[in-house]
C-alpha cells in the first residue's frame, strides 16, 4: 500500500505562528493532522499522513482568511457574519489557534508560486459566493463521497468536505483542470507526496511546520 508522501516534509525550521500568517498569501494550503477517533479515520480510508486542508485568502486590506469546511461553528464566519458549520471564510490566525488548540492538531504551510493574479482571486471570490454555508457531510458520508470520486463519479452538490472545497476553489481559479471531480480529492492529495499536476506553471512549495501557541481558543 502507498503511503502516498507520509514520511515527507519541508525540513526548514519551523515557522512561529505569526511568521506564517505573515507570509501566507491566497492559494497557499494550510494542513492539519489531529488524534480524534474522525481524525484516524479519514487517514486510514485515505491512506494519508493529514485529515484537514484549508486555503488562504488575503485580499487588499483585510486580514488573512482560512477558506475551509468543517464540523464546528466556534467561530464567526467572515462572508456571512455569523456561526454556522460547513464551509466557511474564517480569520486565517483565529482558525489555526482553534484547530491546534482546541483540536489538538499539527499545522503546516504549502506555499504556492507564483502568487495568484487578481483574475484568481476574483475566481476565489465567485467560490467563496457559491459555497459558503454548504453543510458538511458526516464521516460515514464523507466516505462515500470520496469513495464515489476516486471511480471519477460525481457526487451530489448538497454538501461537501474540506478538500473539495480547496478543489472547487483551485479548478475556479484555473489550477486543476476539472477532469477529476472534486469529490476525488482528499486532504492527502495537497500533501506534497501526491502530485497534483497543477496549471498554469504553477507549484506548491513543501510543507513547513507551524508552531502554534498552546491555548485553548
Amino acid at each position: 500500500m502507498s503511503t502516498r508522501g507520509r514520511h515527507r516534509a519541508d525540513d526548514q525550521p519551523a515557522l512561529s505562528l505569526d511568521e506564517a500568517v505573515a507570509l501566507t498569501r491566497t492559494g497557499d494550503l494550510w494542513l492539519f493532522r489531529g488524534r480524534t477517533p474522525a481524525d484516524h479515520a479519514i487517514r486510514v480510508l485515505t491512506n494519508a499522513p493529514v485529515n484537514h486542508v484549508g486555503m488562504a485568502v488575503v485580499l487588499d486590506d483585510l486580514p488573512p482568511l482560512m477558506w475551509h469546511a468543517e464540523l464546528g461553528k466556534g467561530l464567526r464566519d467572515v462572508w456571512s457574519g455569523d456561526h454556522h458549520r460547513g464551509v466557511q471564510l474564517h480569520d486565517l490566525r483565529e482558525a489555526v489557534v482553534q484547530w491546534c488548540g482546541r483540536y489538538e492538531q499539527r499545522a503546516w504551510l504549502r506555499q504556492i508560486d507564483p502568487e495568484p493574479s487578481r483574475e484568481m482571486e476574483d475566481a476565489v471570490l465567485r467560490t467563496v459566493a457559491r459555497l459558503d454555508g454548504t453543510p458538511f457531510p458526516s464521516t460515514a458520508r464523507l466516505a462515500g463521497r470520496w469513495l464515489r470520486g476516486r471511480v471519477r463519479r460525481k457526487a451530489d452538490a448538497e454538501m461537501t468536505y474540506c478538500a473539495e472545497v480547496v478543489a472547487s476553489t483551485y479548478q475556479a481559479m484555473g489550477l486543476l483542470d476539472s477532469e477529476r471531480p472534486t469529490n476525488y480529492y482528499d486532504p492527502g492529495r495537497f500533501w506534497s507526496g501526491d502530485d497534483l499536476d497543477l496549471q498554469q506553471g504553477a507549484s506548491l512549495g513543501g510543507e513547513i511546520a507551524v508552531t502554534v501557541p498552546t491555548e485553548r481558543s
